[in-house]
């Protein structure tokens, strides 16, 4: 996770801090981060799929700090992840089979009676998804925390944020476990805070500004000091092998020039550099710097830094490496909160908050969206396992298509017996599409692995086969709409409705998906013939 070693290698310029320091300000935090530490607490319970209250503790962990904030009139601003960077993919899915590796041995130490060690492979298998997140979400709205889903990286999203004056909904600093805030410019950054408020503070101003003789960054600027994060290793692009980051400060040292270090490698006869080396460098170099964020003013997807020309001629080929583009609509509902960044479709119609000692109830929704505004093939979709359901149903229709300078939205709530879920939803569908126009089609999303050598290369969207297992009981029905402006999907203003904040220790806990319920969800299109 982030730049190896870079922190050790920066503790020269890291100081103690207590976030007293920043009463009055703003601070930014990487959900994630809370989350993953929350989350060890109850990992046993989170892998195994407990509804127990202890499986709830990773919620109690993240809101404990954010009342520690706010006792220090810190006003805090929580920027979650979003969907998957395209450039990330092999790292995300060494990540997975590691958590899938770790999963198995623990249930098989705990079958065995290990409890201890199970805990521990536990702890290295728990992932946060965003069903986990939309139930902090939930919390947050009730709490009157500000929040943000970023349309991709949440780092890239608080380094931007970092960028901006208050009065913009900037922030003065970032709390994060995560050292690519680093390589993002962000100017200050609190790591390993703990529940007293005690933390590391790194600000890039001590950095580059100071005169130390062992380790100096005078001569740095903020460009070279990424590409000396690249060239150790990221997320993005591996590192050469025999380069960590001491070689890699030494190299940026000696040339002082990007274009250099690189031609110094292709000629050292110690390094073995593949031949598109230096295109994926320079793309993950891009990746730091121009980002796809999310702009809460104009309410669009932009870059963090706008691309020059120069830039352009060095970037070959598209620039979805950087964060594909969304609709406006889209891209507003993902970092509302409103849909699931992973597979696009409306998380759960809820009509009241979770309290902080309650998990959210979780309604069946049927989620309209238009075949002709899927057109980007490089969004992942994934199965939301955790889901839950209850008796509600809404349906929730939201046109981008401007009348003056409104949008039209148009709400419909119906209640569904549980039993007749499908046959009500098929039914549904012929309200909105006419009947001797309507064609189920049954599809299935096929991942496709990342290319050898490039993980920039834009992956295209396999052949549809039907869905079988593991989907979400939301069933997306697409519209192919005869114009360019229709339908996307969001939760309906009845999803916002709070209640009381303090536990309820008789809440009740929403019912579990069975296999029965998995097989019946079925994913289908509604195309005109």
């Amino acid at each position: 996770m982030g730049i190896q070693n870079l922190l050790r290698f920066m503790k020269p310029f890291i100081e103690p801090v207590h976030i007293e320091k920043y009463s009055g300000k703003r601070i930014g935090i990487d959900a994630y981060s809370w989350l993953h530490k929350g989350a060890y607490s109850c990992s046993m319970e989170l892998c195994l799929g407990s509804r127990s209250e202890s499986a709830k503790r990773f919620l109690k962990y993240f809101m404990h700090h954010i009342d520690l904030l706010r006792h220090y009139k810190i006003t805090p601003v929580v920027v979650f992840d979003g969907g998957n960077m395209p450039c990330k993919a092999a790292t995300e899915n060494e990540r997975h089979r590691r958590r899938e590796n770790n999963l198995e041995l623990a249930k098989e130490k705990l079958k065995r009676g290990d409890v201890r060690g199970a805990v521990e492979l536990f702890q290295r298998a728990v992932r946060i998804t965003p069903s986990m997140a939309h139930q902090l979400i939930q919390i947050l709205r009730k709490e009157n925390v500000e929040f943000v889903v970023a349309p991709y990286e949440a780092d890239a999203q608080l380094a931007y944020l970092s960028t901006l004056d208050a009065d913009e909904g900037g922030v003065d600093v970032v709390i994060t476990e995560d050292s690519d805030l680093i390589a993002y410019g962000c100017q200050a950054v609190i790591y390993k805070m703990d529940r007293y408020g005690n933390g590391e503070e790194l600000l890039l101003d001590r950095v580059f500004n100071s005169v130390s003789n062992e380790l100096s960054f005078k001569n740095f600027d903020k460009k070279l000091f990424t590409g000396m994060c690249v060239l150790a290793g990221c997320d993005f692009l591996p590192s050469i092998s025999g380069i960590g980051i001491k070689r890699a400060y030494s190299l940026i040292s000696k040339y002082r020039n990007l274009d250099r270090v690189l031609s110094a490698l292709k000629l050292d006869k110690h390094y073995q550099i593949p031949e598109d080396y230096p295109e994926f460098f320079r793309k993950a170099v891009a990746v730091f710097h121009h980002a796809t964020v999310y702009d809460a003013e104009t309410k669009k997807l932009k870059h963090m830094k706008p691309l020059q020309q120069k830039d352009m001629h060095s970037l070959i080929g598209d620039l979805d490496f950087l964060g594909p583009e969304l609709p406006p609509s889209m891209a507003t509902a993902i970092a509302e909160g409103h849909l699931n960044p992973l597979t696009m479709e409306a998380f759960d119609c809820l009509y009241k908050s979770p309290s902080r000692s309650d998990t959210p109830a979780a309604d069946n929704c049927i989620t309209i969206f238009p075949a002709k505004r899927m057109k980007n093939e490089n969004i992942s979709y994934r199965d939301e396992s955790q889901m839950s359901l209850t008796q509600e149903s809404c349906i929730t229709i939201i046109s981008d298509q401007q009348v003056g300078d409104e949008e039209i939205t148009v709400t419909r709530q119906v209640k569904v017996d549980q039993k007749k879920y499908m046959k009500e939803a098929l039914s549904l569908g012929k309200l909105i599409a006419p009947l001797e126009s309507q064609q189920e089609v049954e599809i299935h999303m096929e991942r496709r692995e990342k290319p050898n050598n490039n993980p920039f290369k834009r992956r295209k969207l396999g052949d549809t086969n039907p869905v079988k297992n593991g989907l979400s009981h939301q069933v997306p029905v697409l519209l192919d709409a005869e114009k360019p402006g229709d339908f996307l999907c969001s939760s309906s203003p009845e999803s916002q409705d709070t209640v009381e904040s303090k536990p309820n220790s008789k809440a009740k806990h929403p019912k579990t998906k069975t296999k029965t319920d998995n097989k019946n969800s079925i994913l289908r299109f509604f195309q005109p013939l």
